[in-house]
């Protein structure tokens, strides 16, 4: 193998693979040190731009620059990344841009290759949910070799450009983690004595007006932080009540936990919570000298219960969700806290949310993220959904990527027939709702973003459950 690269203006001894790394411009000199490279290369090299290749970007505080750095500190290139709009909100659309190499580091080192590779880590880890650049044509093929997917060819700065996608797939991998089992583990149990009803947040009880939910809570979650988790179990078995229409009227909890002690923590979180939410515990089943364990079963009543798969093309798609408290400590971008700090009063207001909407079909938001849940919805309905994502309320304090994947408290998407309100009637002053999306023929889920451009988050079904029938 050749050790050396003759270029012209010198000579240079190639380093191993391990001789130079991609590090975070912290300071004044590594941004300086980057804009003059862009100058070199942009301005004076390729003669892409006269004078300078500066733009708004360069003002944007949220761009990330990255810097490849030999170990002996050269300077060997860098790259930017930042949102595509840098005077708007982030919606979770990045962009890479104005990648450059010295002339003398770009053959054999790999250098471009890996800032392009440290470029999309870095994305994901700011909460992309799209990342995407403009190339030149003639690295269409470095950018395809990483996994780059190319969508169009533009003709810009007289030169033939490729706008390329990298695929991220953090939606998608949160719906198969979480959901992707149940068709070949229940399918045969579910949906037969409840004809239209299919994997939905709870279940009717045929010849009553009873509707029964039941939700575990992550053993894992038990043992770390007992008081919360029964907190949790009684909020997402309402939750999953409410999603139906009906209204809670007892709970029955199944404790399991190392000794007394212990699930006295357990029952102290329940009790709070059933406190709060004004609903009574009507019995259960406790196991002491066993791993923590907690599930809770709701029973509510329903006139016409809501299902989960009642939707169909043409129907819009909206989420309602009280956007008030923060992240929940110890689970940061993953599950948001909109409940302690409730009053009883505004807690049990929540379960008048959807009858208030009167949707064709709904789901709670739950450990499959806002998208997966979406998926789930449609897989149910027989259809997919188009979700735009600068239209759905969300806190200032989450990123898109964070609050499309968390479980968010509570939230609720539904389906209804399309020239609705854009804010019903009923709904408490404390809960946000807007319309953000649309059902329509086909599978899975899509992305659309300010510029128009869909993007699949869901390309399949989520549960393998299918339509409710």
């Amino acid at each position: 193998m050749l050790d050396e690269v003759i270029l012209a203006g010198g000579v240079r001894r190639a380093p191993s693979l391990e001789g130079y790394r991609v590090v975070r411009a912290e300071i004044a000199a590594d941004h300086e040190a980057y804009l003059r490279l862009r100058r070199e290369v942009f301005v004076t090299e390729q003669g892409l731009f006269a004078g300078s290749d500066l733009d708004d970007v360069d003002e944007d505080p949220r761009r990330i620059v990255l810097l490849a750095r030999a170990d002996d500190g050269e300077f060997l290139g860098g790259v930017r990344l930042h949102p595509a709009q840098p005077d708007a909100r982030d919606v979770g659309w990045w962009r890479g841009s104005r990648l450059a190499v010295k002339a003398d580091a770009r053959q054999l080192l790999g250098v471009g290759a890996a800032l392009v590779r440290a470029a999309c880590a870095a994305a994901e880890d700011a909460g992309a949910l799209r990342f995407d650049a403009t190339v030149q044509a003639r690295n269409e093929g470095l950018f395809r070799r990483l996994g780059w997917v190319p969508r169009e060819r533009i003709h810009l700065h007289d030169m033939t450009h490729v706008v390329m996608e990298w695929p991220l797939v953090r939606i998608g991998r949160l719906a198969e983690a979480t959901k992707s089992p149940l068709g070949d583990l229940i399918g045969a149990l579910v949906g037969r004595s409840t004809p239209g009803f299919r994997g939905d947040d709870g279940a009717p009880v045929p010849g009553s007006d009873l509707v029964a939910a039941c939700d575990a809570i992550l053993p894992s979650m038990v043992e770390r932080d007992p008081e919360w988790a029964g907190w949790c179990a009684v909020l997402v078995n309402v939750n999953d009540l409410s999603a139906m229409g009906a209204e809670p009227v007892g709970l029955l909890d199944a404790i399991g936990a190392r000794d007394a002690s212990f699930a006295r923590r357990i029952v102290r979180g329940l009790a709070e919570a059933a406190q709060a939410w004004g609903v009574p515990v009507l019995g259960g089943h406790t196991q002491l000298g066993v791993p923590a364990a907690l599930s809770v079963t709701a029973l509510g009543r329903a006139e016409r219960p809501v299902p989960g798969g009642g939707g169909a093309p043409g129907n819009q798609l909206r989420l309602s969700a009280d956007l008030g408290g923060g992240w929940r400590p110890g689970y940061h971008g993953r599950q948001w806290d909109s409940s302690s700090h409730r009053t009883s009063a505004e807690l049990r207001a929540l379960s008048g949310v959807v009858p208030a909407l009167a949707p064709t079909a709904a789901k709670d938001v739950s450990m499959a993220g806002l998208v997966g849940t979406a998926g789930m919805l449609v897989e149910a309905s027989g259809c997919r959904a188009i979700i735009d994502v600068a239209a759905v309320p969300a806190p200032s304090a989450a990123s898109v990527a964070d609050w499309f994947t968390c479980f968010p408290g509570f939230a609720m998407l539904t389906a209804e027939e399309p020239g609705r309100v854009s804010t019903p009637a009923g709904l408490p002053g404390f809960v946000s709702s807007a319309v953000c999306g649309e059902l329509v023929p086909g599978t899975g889920v899509g992305l659309r973003w300010p510029d128009g451009t869909v993007t699949d988050a869901i390309d399949h079904t989520v549960t393998g459950l299918g339509p409710a029938t």
